[in-house]
């Protein structure tokens, strides 16, 4: 059986070439999202849903380039699906556990742009993702266009994340320069 689950087919060269530059994505924008997060460092420390939304945003492009990182390593097309399937039970532990944390926080929402719907697009994204890479698991390609939807979703809401996170921050410098 291990044998088997071993010496299943690779993933066709195409997939490869399309999450060469998904990774490359996820790359630069946890790269500039650590710039904005250096240049606005006070202010997100200093308020702790933009410290935790940086941090999950962060976490959440860290497990795309971890996907895009799984499929471009020549490997069994089941033993990647497991790889996937991974990545993603752990992604959705992120925005469930920002759920939770941000709703503690009195007057939470809407401050620094956080959202319930946010929360449950990424929960759906990974969600989207574990069903696909259990089809890639079960040697099924067609599994890898959830898992590939899922990534796009997810790399969509981290951008509007780090966008929401810039207004809210964008908001409290006017407050602060109007009280002054």
């Amino acid at each position: 059986m291990l044998v088997t689950f071993m010496s299943s087919a690779p993933l066709p060269a195409e997939w490869r070439e399309l999450y060469g530059m998904l990774g490359t994505s996820s790359a630069a924008l946890i790269g500039l999202l650590f710039v904005a997060t250096s240049l606005h460092l006070a202010e997100i420390s200093n308020e702790e849903v933009f410290r935790l939304r940086a941090e999950y945003t962060t976490l959440i492009l860290v497990s795309t380039l971890l996907d895009a990182t799984a499929i471009l390593v020549p490997q069994p097309m089941r033993v990647l699906g497991v790889m996937l399937l991974a990545v993603n039970l752990w992604g959705l532990s992120f925005p469930l556990t920002l759920l939770s944390r941000a709703l503690k926080i009195p007057g939470s929402r809407g401050r620094g742009g956080f959202s319930v719907h946010r929360a449950e697009f990424f929960i759906a994204g990974y969600c989207l993702g574990i069903v696909g890479a259990g089809a890639v698991a079960a040697g099924r390609e067609w599994g890898m266009y959830g898992v590939t939807m899922s990534y796009a979703s997810l790399l969509i809401a981290s951008i509007w994340n780090g966008w929401m996170i810039m207004q809210g921050i964008g908001r409290d410098e006017r407050k602060h320069a109007k009280v002054k």
